[in-house]
């Protein structure tokens, strides 16, 4: 392992590389520390000590700010606002055709689509900052007294603060994009992996404190096991053949080449997995803003959400288990066409041997991701339900770090990273990273 990060630092160019992305990664923990202005810290670290934080509503959100939502700091929203918005813009390709248009443009459409992605993360940054600043104001945030965080509740001060903190989500959506142009890997992906493994430590920490060595041993192992499983299933995928009839251009033959179609196991990623956890936050919501007052009885649906959506519940994860699978249905169909792959091979003249160009390869083709995305989406489902049982089993928060979106996040991240580190090596000195 140390030869390899010594045939790294090697490289002065991709030295350099490294060290810049490290030098940004600190700047967006640092800022995930500072308490955005009006926000007494002193108050928010005695609302943290009071413990009613835990739970399902802002565990999933503060989990990708590393921590920082809860600390009501000027990073406070982390990189959410901008992974939504990327979604949506994402769908929104199926509903308006000049999204659509734009994707198939190449390198300029794709620019304009990021402009895009841009305005709308801002336009949300401004909604879940305004969010944000009203619950901190009224104790909802972390279940203490109205003023605690914010002493000066003043028009001024909250209009600053829901300033600063989109501020903020501007900054970390350009921290991203210097890394991305200047250091290794997709910088926002990057980011969010240093959000989700900053708190893996505490989540450790904390199954060592509340539990045995036992226990703490066993999940260490099983973790391992599991994130074995995760990169064998990630790097897993179905190669369909695909041949390139031979052309006479002049005196030359051109032509004739065999390729193949990668269709991975796992195609939607970890986006299901968030879709689903964002609906199912929606009755928490309601819950938490449709309180019944003193003496009141509480009504029929308030009693059936508290009941059985509680996270631990039985219906409760046979729900995520299935909204996981059916998203990844969805999502798989929005974002691999089989009639625009099958026509793209038909104009340059490929096939897939032993079946005709045209309908019968784009019915082939659609039978093909209908069967490799059963398993997928099943996978993503245990995956997604890990967390959910080991609260019920040795009562840990949806922090867990082993499962759900953190393990896929990380794994799937550092997977691509050390892909892209080993391949600018490989330009170097003809020797990736591992041997």
């Amino acid at each position: 392992m140390f030869s390899a990060i010594a045939r790294v630092f090697a490289s002065p160019d991709l030295r350099m590389k490294i060290l810049f992305t490290l030098g940004i990664i600190t700047i967006y923990r640092i800022g995930a520390f500072i308490p955005a202005p009006g926000v007494d810290y002193n108050g928010v670290q005695r609302c943290l000590a009071l413990g009613n934080t835990d739970g399902g509503l802002y565990s999933f959100v503060n989990m990708f700010s590393g921590g920082a939502m809860l600390q009501v700091s000027v990073f406070a929203l982390g990189i959410m606002p901008y992974i939504t918005a990327a979604i949506i813009v994402q769908l929104l390709r199926v509903v308006i055709p000049r999204f659509e248009a734009l994707q198939r443009e190449g390198a300029q459409g794709q620019a304009k689509l990021t402009q895009y992605t841009r305005y709308l993360t801002l336009a949300l940054a401004t909604l879940n900052a305004t969010v944000l600043v009203t619950m901190a104001r009224s104790g909802a945030l972390l279940g203490c007294e109205p003023g605690e965080i914010i002493p000066d509740d003043s028009m001024p001060v909250i209009l600053l603060m829901i300033l600063v903190m989109t501020t903020g989500v501007a900054m970390i959506m350009w921290l991203g994009e210097q890394i991305t142009e200047r250091g290794v890997g997709n910088g926002m992906s990057i980011l969010i992996f240093v959000a989700i493994a900053a708190g893996f430590p505490g989540s450790m920490r904390q199954i060592w404190v509340e539990q045995d060595w036992r226990v703490f041993t066993a999940i260490c192992v099983i973790g391992l096991c599991l994130i074995a499983a995760i990169v064998f299933v990630e790097q897993s995928q179905r190669r369909v053949p695909v041949q390139y009839a031979k052309k006479q251009v002049g005196r030359r033959t051109v032509g004739g080449t065999s390729t193949y179609i990668p269709i991975k196991v796992n195609m939607a990623g970890v986006i299901p997995v968030i879709f689903s956890s964002s609906v199912l936050m929606l009755p928490s919501v309601a819950m938490q803003f449709n309180q019944p007052s003193p003496g009141e009885e509480p009504s029929g649906i308030f009693v059936f959400l508290n009941q059985y959506f509680d996270g631990a519940h039985p219906v409760y994860m046979a729900t995520f288990f299935l909204m996981t699978v059916g998203f990844t249905y969805f999502y798989v169909s929005i974002t691999f066409n089989p009639n625009e792959v099958a026509e793209n091979m038909r104009k340059y003249g490929g096939f897939i041997p032993g079946i005709r160009a045209g309908k019968p390869t784009e019915g082939y083709l659609a039978y093909v991701i209908s069967r490799i995305t059963f398993p997928g989406s099943l996978y993503l489902g245990f995956v997604a339900l890990i967390p959910l049982i080991a609260f019920v089993l040795i009562g840990a928060d949806q922090n867990f770090p082993f499962g759900g979106t953190s393990i896929l996040i990380m794994v799937g991240v550092g997977l691509t990273t050390v892909k892209q580190i080993s391949a600018q090596m490989e330009q170097h000195n003809y020797e990736g990273l591992l041997r």
